[in-house]
């Protein structure tokens, strides 16, 4: 049963709870880790220390993440807060993704990533036509052609380009 204070709560209700919680455990342990990760300074004012700021910005998201914690109505955590969080920890397929194609430029090389990772991704979001993936796979050659040849963006050729023939290898290091 809800109580008098949790009927009254006025906004969205799920996954408060679990940010809460997590909030205010990831700014303890940040406070707990400032010693380690910052330092004092001798002789140097008291504002214009490196640990100064950190740890005042860090000590008032701790007290005030606790404050919000204990004046939250509920105590409990629902099926519906679970599937809230379920929808922000989503967020983190895309970082794997980029964190693949940051990965396998190095070895692979820009081009044939990125006209894998482009169709790839079309395909994750939904756009799964021929049409599209044939657009998508044409974006993807215009950006490595573009910030390679045109904007001269100095990317390192893939490990895989040095199994190519002398005039060929250049090229792709070069332009692809």
């Amino acid at each position: 049963m809800a109580t008098e204070r949790e009927r009254r709560f006025v906004g969205p209700r799920r996954g408060q709870l679990i940010f809460a919680i997590f909030f205010f455990a990831v700014s303890a342990l940040l406070l707990a880790l400032i010693g380690s990760e910052t330092q004092w300074v001798k002789k140097t004012k008291l504002v214009a220390q490196p640990r100064f700021w950190p740890a005042v910005g860090l000590g008032l998201m701790t007290v005030l993440s606790a404050i919000h914690l204990c004046r939250l109505p509920w105590r409990r955590i629902t099926r519906y807060d679970w599937r809230e969080a379920r929808k922000w920890l989503s967020v983190l397929e895309f970082a794997g993704w980029f964190m693949g194609y940051v990965l396998l430029v190095p070895v692979i090389g820009y081009l044939p990533v990125t006209l894998v990772f482009v169709p790839l991704l079309s395909w994750r979001m939904g756009y799964r036509g021929g049409r599209m993936l044939g657009l998508a796979a044409l974006f993807a050659l215009a950006v490595v052609v573009v910030f390679k040849s045109f904007l001269a963006v100095k990317i390192p050729g893939g490990a895989a380009y040095e199994y190519l023939p002398d005039g060929l290898r250049s090229l792709f290091i070069l332009y692809f």
